[in-house]
């Protein structure tokens, strides 16, 4: 998998170097620029996916090449670096499309998280989602919707008659069922294409940061406030804003948020001006609102502005028909993550996947074709090779010996250039999952030795223990189907 290229542009060396410093051992590959003007010279969409530029610098202000590779591509997040005296220009820089904004000095874990957040942000733009009924795993271009069973081609025709639209969309479907390839492919195919793409999962966040992240705040609004900061309702402003589990929003929130679908106007926290919106939002839940409705967990009014349209995603029992073709394409992704040559899948190893209850949707299903990958050596998928939840067993070595070490080192040497956090593929979710509990086993709950085995920092490694779901309810980001 490509590395993201970041480039970086400040007429400072030695900040250049530092920032360097930090993003390269975390993946990333960098460039250097010392002036707008040359960052502009140098700019490549196909190449650059995020760019670092200081908003003061000798010659042509970060603002002003801000706005010029806004002309040139409106995808690529622009982080603006600034001192203390100089926030609310760069807060008027986020206004005008740059993705976020940090202060000097910086910290090295905000360096870390911000990238990684602008990273997904990047891949959320710009990897297309295909609706395909025969999937061509060969391209990594895209990521893909699969599927001809009628349930799947009823969701194809709902996605084409909304996306051009600006109608706010709900996505309804279990949890591992696709609700944000689908928000994915609306936006693709709408006429907001080229402005913002942002996700917010409401279920991730503590409500005591979800309204600030969504609406932003004013200085001085809470204890940590120590600046304004601009919230995704703003950042979205032109684009699409994808509120993924809706249904474990607050009521409270749920107040704030129907007032956007009712007037388009916000509030910061701890604000008193009306900041007019225009962000269409699609939202998706796996939870049952009418049921909320009827408990007093969800506002009945708020329900009644999301269900504009509907799109309902069926269960993977649901479409058992598409299995074969899902098992087909996630065998060859496989094949290319893992440097594996599966080729053949006998009509046991179909029959044992389709007699299943797949009460994790589609993402189980790839989690077990990519755990069945890990223990597979020869051409052939055997049915023996698929295990589900606490069938699940450690890789052994010849004499029947539990080795964490050979898992560790084959996954460690196949994916040590490949791996990518924030790629959105659930066969490196599932292993990183994996490398990141025998990891951890492994150093007896040591994060500093766990981080220098799996050669990251320990902040991403913490980023990445905190971001591993503890329920099925939990994994939305990387919805597949």
């Amino acid at each position: 998998m490509m590395k993201q290229t970041v480039l970086i542009v400040d007429d400072d060396r030695n900040l250049r170097y530092a920032l360097r410093r930090i993003l390269e051992p975390n993946g990333y590959m960098v460039e250097e620029a010392g002036s707008a003007e040359e960052a502009l010279d140098r700019l490549d969409p196909q190449r650059h996916s995020i760019v670092f530029m200081d908003l003061r610098m000798t010659g042509m202000s970060g603002l002003e090449g801000l706005k010029l590779i806004r002309e040139i591509d409106t995808k690529i997040p622009v982080i603006i670096m600034t001192a203390f005296g100089t926030t609310e220009l760069a807060i008027e820089a986020v206004k005008l499309g740059a993705y976020d904004f940090i202060l000097k000095p910086f910290e090295v874990d905000d360096i870390v998280r911000l990238t990684e957040q602008a990273s997904n942000a990047y891949r959320l733009m710009t990897r297309r989602v295909d609706m395909v009924q025969k999937p061509a795993p060969e391209s990594q271009e895209a990521d893909t919707l699969i599927g001809r069973s009628r349930p799947m081609q009823e969701v194809y025709k709902q996605i084409g008659r909304v996306a051009q639209s600006s109608a706010t969309v709900l996505i309804r479907g279990a949890s591992g069922t696709g609700k944000e390839l689908v928000a994915r492919a609306i936006y693709h195919h709408s006429n907001r294409n080229a402005q913002p793409f942002l996700a917010v999962n409401c279920a991730a966040i503590p409500e005591g940061l979800l309204e600030s992240e969504l609406f932003g705040h004013e200085r001085g609004a809470f204890t940590s406030a120590e600046h304004r900061r601009i919230g995704k309702f703003e950042r979205a402003h032109g684009g699409t804003l994808f509120l993924d589990e809706i249904g474990d929003m607050s009521t409270v929130t749920q107040a704030k948020i129907l007032r956007v679908l009712q007037d388009g106007v916000i509030e910061r926290v701890g604000g008193n001006e009306p900041i007019h919106v225009d962000a269409r939002i699609i939202a998706a839940t796996h939870r049952d609102l009418a049921q909320m409705i009827d408990s007093g967990g969800f506002r009945e009014d708020l329900f009644f502005r999301l269900n504009v349209f509907t799109i309902e995603l069926p269960s993977l029992d649901e479409r058992k028909d598409d299995i074969p073709l899902l098992v087909q394409y996630f065998v060859a992704r496989g094949n290319q993550q893992l440097g594996k040559s599966v080729t053949q899948i006998p009509d046991e190893t179909i029959s044992k996947l389709s007699e299943h209850n797949w009460r994790g949707n589609v993402r189980e299903l790839e989690n077990v074709i990519g755990r069945a990958l890990i223990i597979t050596n020869g051409p052939t998928l055997l049915p023996e090779s698929i295990q589900f939840g606490d069938e699940v067993q450690p890789v052994q070595s010849p004499d029947g010996e539990v080795t964490d070490e050979e898992l560790l080192d084959r996954v460690f040497s196949r994916l040590a250039h490949q791996f990518d956090h924030e790629s959105g593929d659930p066969i490196l979710a599932t292993l990183e999952r994996e490398m990141l509990s025998r990891a951890m086993e492994r150093e007896q709950g040591n994060q500093v030795h766990a981080a220098k085995l799996l050669g990251m920092s320990r902040q991403t490694l913490r980023n990445r223990l905190s971001a591993r779901p503890d329920s099925e309810s939990e994994i939305t980001d990387e919805d597949q189907a």
